[in-house]
């Protein structure tokens, strides 16, 4: 690591942080988007649950001493840097994270308008999707509108850096802060779980991270922007900390031994959060993966300048080679070799497209070719990520093709929330004149179709499928078996979706995330160790050549189309803008992640991700 420190604050830079607060105070941002400016009181939920229905442990709302402070005045110190110090602008520390989903959570328009079916669906469980999605709103007691209306222009923006700065491990250890033990000791109800948004977040706004701020810089800049003092947080390294909103259970629910299914618990009264309903298990399937390892597992298209990645940020904020920072005025700056990019990149490439198009978000966007910029460097960040978590292995003898997907990922292919998002394999088969004779997994990007949906036997798609118990949705009301209704869902119906390095049907079972064949866990899906999926194609005859897709969709039109046709709201709904948006867009266009074109003779397509273990 090299060190330069120099602090020169002159006339001239006095000018300059005059001039950036300013913008920051002029700079026009989104207003909230209510769902027609109506209230939970206005809505008549299939499920009159209440706030205690999604009671968790941590930092509660209201509980802060400082506020959270908005990530614009961050700009001032990690923004606009890059021509000083030589590295490319969408490496800037608040350029990463604003071309991020972490930044844009706030603006999701298909968060919106899943969160109006929520909240139609169960009173009051909005606010429980509101605490990950805008935490500086919930945490300032913004949230009990859980429609998000309560929600200001701040709070659109995300999971912001004063949030996840803030945050304190909510295991004592010795490694963590002094103070952080007193912060443990003081919660009414401390956190005996990793998951669901259940965050301890410092009531004073001491910012933590991984590395020693005062050390470097030799004095601590956030001290003179307002802040107490900066603090070195091992936990901010740590897999659990991205745990706290990537494992989601939901609290409305327990699971019941002798039925052998997931109960809704009686209404009023909490439940136990450790063991409710395991909506998401993107965290449990990496720590139960290869990858949590000392040693990691060698993947250096995901590392950066690391060859073996263990932790989510190894792979999610790679470590690079550049500047986090610099204090404006100053001429001087840390360059690391280990400095993790916060671009904290996932696999949406499609919501990103949709959100400057949206007829309140737009706005912030418009006025902000910065931002603009970075969301476009956020896509190109997806789309390689995409890339690089899955390969094909292709081998054909006679009219027989044989595929292979390979996970190359830390977690299942595709992980995290499962609603639209799927991923799949399309293949073509052509004859010697050039005409196509076979055809699996064919999507019709003017209608967004993918053909065979849940009819062809042939198409090989790899998702999960949540829904209601016969008994539950009796109750309720609705149809049982497969459902987009997040709130309500009980039970797993199905879950091909291909495992990590590492897996074993037990370890998966026992964390909620196992295979599942038609409402049961499936141990037979998938061998233990196999982080890979073979499918076997009868080509008619005659095919001489073809070619081997596989694709990834954020969302799709079934889901969609779902999310317009049950908001509870009347008029343009957020479900009716998002539909609009997504034919707007090109129907969240399906994502090329890998590729392989086989002829008459074709070869086995070796992968490291099989051969490796």
């Amino acid at each position: 690591m090299k060190r330069k420190r120099t602090l020169i604050l002159s006339v001239t830079s006095a000018l300059i942080l005059f001039g950036v607060v300013l913008s920051l105070i002029s700079e026009p941002l989104s207003a909230p988007l209510a769902a027609n400016n109506l209230g939970d009181n206005e809505l008549n939920p299939l499920v009159p649950s209440t706030p205690r229905d999604f009671l968790l442990p941590g930092t509660q709302p209201d509980n802060l001493i400082h506020n959270i402070t908005s990530p614009q005045l961050c700009t001032a110190c990690h923004a606009g840097y890059a021509t000083r110090t030589g590295q490319p602008k969408e490496t800037e520390t608040w350029t990463a994270w604003a071309g991020s989903m972490m930044a844009q959570a706030g603006r999701d328009p298909l968060f919106y308008a899943a969160l109006d079916v929520a909240n139609g669906d169960a009173a009051h469980s909005g606010e429980f999707c509101l605490r990950c999605h805008m935490p500086s709103g919930w945490l300032e007691g913004r949230s009990s509108a859980s429609d998000g209306s309560a929600m200001t222009a701040k709070d659109l923006e995300g999971v912001q850096c004063a949030v996840c700065h803030r945050m304190v491990d909510p295991v004592s250890s010795a490694g963590n802060p002094t103070r952080d033990s007193q912060i443990l000791a003081d919660l009414e109800s401390p956190v005996s779980f990793i998951g669901s948004g259940s965050m301890v977040v410092d009531p004073e706004d001491y910012r933590r991270g991984p590395f020693d701020v005062v050390a470097d810089q030799g004095f601590d800049p956030h001290i003179l922007w307002g802040a107490e003092a900066t603090l070195v947080s091992p936990y901010h390294q740590e897999s659990a900390f991205c745990g706290t909103c990537h494992d989601i259970n939901n609290p409305m629910f327990t699971w019941d031994e002798a039925a052998q299914e997931y109960k809704p618990n009686p209404l009023n009264q909490p439940g136990d959060p450790a063991n409710g309903f395991p909506i998401e298990r993107t965290y449990s399937e990496w720590r139960e993966s290869a990858f949590n390892s000392e040693e990691g597992v060698y993947a250096p298209q995901f590392g950066g300048n690391k060859q073996y990645v263990s932790t989510c940020q190894d792979c999610h904020m790679r470590d690079i080679t550049g500047v986090g920072g610099v204090f404006i005025g100053g001429v001087d700056f840390v360059t690391r070799d280990d400095l993790p990019l916060h671009d904290l990149t996932g696999a949406n490439t499609w919501v990103p497209q949709i959100i400057p198009l949206h007829p309140v978000f737009s706005a912030t966007f418009k006025t902000s070719p910065a931002r603009s910029e970075a969301l476009k460097y956020g896509i190109e960040r997806a789309r390689l990520m995409l890339k690089n978590a899955a390969a094909l292995d292709v081998y054909r003898q006679d009219n027989q093709l044989v595929v292979t997907v390979a996970n190359r990922s830390g977690h299942k292919l595709p992980s995290g929330y499962v609603e639209g998002r799927r991923m799949w394999l399309q293949v073509e088969g052509y004859d010697a004149g050039g005409q196509l004779i076979y055809s699996s997994g064919k999507y019709d990007q003017a209608t967004g179709e993918l053909q065979g949906y849940h009819t062809d036997p042939t198409l090989k798609v790899y998702e999960a499928e949540q829904g209601l118990t016969d008994d539950w949705a009796f109750q309720i009301g609705l149809a049982p078996g497969p459902s987009f209704h997040f709130a309500l869902n009980n039970q797993v119906v199905n879950d091909n979706r291909i495992p990590p390095r590492g897996y074993t049907f037990e370890a998966f079972n026992k964390a909620g995330a196992a295979p599942y064949t038609d409402g049961k866990p499936d141990p037979d899906r998938y061998p233990d160790g196999h982080s890979w999926d073979t499918t076997l194609y009868e080509l008619p005859d005659g095919v001489a050549r073809g070619v081997v897709r596989l694709l990834y969709q954020t969302a799709s039109k079934e889901y969609i189309e779902f999310l317009r046709d049950n908001n509870p709201y009347a008029g343009n709904n957020n479900g009716k803008i998002l539909y609009d948006l997504w034919q707007q867009s090109g129907r969240s266009q399906p994502e090329l992640m890998a590729e392989y074109e086989f002829g008459l003779n074709t070869t086995r397509h070796h992968l490291p991700a099989i051969q490796r273990p």
